[in-house]
């Protein structure tokens, strides 16, 4: 079982990282690709859960160990899968997520990817008791890697598809874009977290 991966980031795509060890690219599936930036020359640590299924071998990938533990306990209530959880993760209105736990807010939580009343309630059950050890802080879990900027159209472009990638339907995402264009920011990450703050 893998605890944790530094390496160099070689690859950035809407949905996933690769990070280079000894030689070896692990890809990692992430909740915010765009936190990362391709550097050949400064190592990052990423920490890892590897997903085993019949069919399917993935390794997901986490800023911190905070939020490896969050997504641990998000992927233990029945209903939620690792995409799932990604999604969720994604969110940066984290103190939201928390505070819709403990009030048993369904209809806050529905508004992720692939979570519907059931699967909502059942978050609230099992992970209302548990609700303290999900106070990491906003800005610990999502404070960018990289401040690098990219062309605007490029950085819009690319967290479309990461919204995509999550899960969220195309018609939501096509709904958010004019929003997003009058954003004054022109890196991806921000482009992000401003979708998905409209998003939720």
């Amino acid at each position: 079982m893998y605890e944790y991966l530094t390496g160099l980031v070689t690859i950035v795509k809407p949905r996933y990282i690769v990070v280079e060890v000894n030689g070896i690219g692990y890809q990692l599936l992430v909740a915010n690709p765009y936190r990362y930036h391709v550097d050949k020359q400064e190592k990052v640590t990423v920490y890892v859960y590897q997903a085993v299924r019949d069919d399917d071998i993935s390794l997901f990938g986490f800023n911190d160990e905070d939020e490896k533990q969050l997504f641990l306990q998000l992927i233990n209530v029945s209903g939620i899968g690792p995409k799932s959880a990604l999604a969720i993760l994604a969110n940066p209105d984290h103190d939201g997520l928390i505070n819709a736990i403990a009030n048993d807010d369904v209809k806050y939580l529905t508004k992720f990817p692939g979570i519907g009343k059931k699967t909502a309630s059942q978050i609230c059950l099992d992970l209302k008791d548990k609700i303290e050890q999900l106070t990491t802080t906003e800005t610990d879990l999502f404070k960018p890697l990289s401040t690098a900027e990219a062309a605007a159209n490029d950085a819009l472009q690319d967290a479309l598809e990461a919204l995509t990638a999550l899960g969220y339907k195309e018609r939501d995402v096509k709904r958010i874009k004019k929003e997003l264009e009058k954003e004054p920011v022109t890196s991806t990450e921000e482009y992000l977290r401003h979708a998905l703050r409209l998003l939720n």
